[in-house]
């Protein structure tokens, strides 16, 4: 398996603190919020880890990896874009790795501004058993707070049977964390995905298609996760993991 996280957006709704420095880099509990997902990675067999990011923050991705030691093995993949204008997507920017770095493994794809506090191994162990797409959900429990995430709904054997992303009335608050374990084969079909439907922006998206063709699993957890989108997030998040 590899990893890609995704580091390519622009982060606008938290300008100023993101006009000079990538989201993933901001720190929180006085590390870069990249090196709290990368912790989580060393628990799970993982080849390589690809970091997407854009043109403007390519540089400071790369000073950054001179000084992290890890031994993981970390390449950061310039998706040549320069604003948010231009922007691919996280779906594109999944794809432009696959295409980019000719990956043919199963891949987890991960969020480069999530916090969270639950081990991956559980999500990697059901990933492995059910050799299906395995998503990680958490219950946010508030329901403006639901509208910003994409919603799912999950039968007995923790199969994904509803997703709407960013629903207006959501229907619970059961929530993707923006971590997704992904078998081999579903590489074809995200490729064609995006490229015969167009659709490059939102990784919920793809789970709103896919789950309707072939069985998507869900690992619930209880224990914290945060999603850093905001000003307002960011602070909670500092203040929250002050002590992690």
């Amino acid at each position: 398996m590899k990893a890609i996280i995704l580091a390519a957006g622009y982060a606008t709704r938290l300008y100023p603190l993101t006009l000079n420095t990538p989201k993933p880099l901001l720190e929180v509990a006085n590390k870069p919020i990249i090196e709290h997902i990368l912790k989580k990675l060393e628990e799970i067999s993982l080849k390589e880890i690809y970091v997407v990011t854009n043109a403007k923050f390519y540089g400071t991705f790369q000073q950054w990896l001179k000084h992290y030691n890890s031994n993981l093995k970390i390449k950061i993949v310039n998706d040549q874009t320069t604003s948010n204008e231009d922007r691919l997507g996280s779906l594109g920017d999944v794809k432009y790795v696959i295409d980019h770095e000719k990956v043919d493994d199963d891949i987890l794809v991960i969020a480069g501004d999530n916090l969270f506090e639950f081990s991956l191994k559980e999500a990697y162990s059901m990933f492995k058993q059910k050799n299906k797409s395995v998503v990680a959900l958490y219950d946010v429990k508030d329901y403006e707070l639901a509208k910003q995430y994409g919603i799912v709904a999950i039968d007995k054997n923790n199969r994904m049977i509803d997703f709407e992303e960013k629903p207006p009335k959501p229907k619970s608050t059961l929530s993707s964390t923006g971590i997704y374990f992904y078998p081999r084969y579903v590489k074809d079909k995200l490729i064609e995905y995006v490229t015969k439907h167009g659709q490059n922006d939102k990784a919920g998206n793809f789970l709103e298609w896919l789950y309707k063709l072939d069985d998507v699993f869900c690992y619930v957890t209880k224990e914290r996760w945060m999603d850093i989108g905001t000003l307002d997030q960011l602070e909670q998040a500092r203040k929250e993991y002050k002590h992690a």
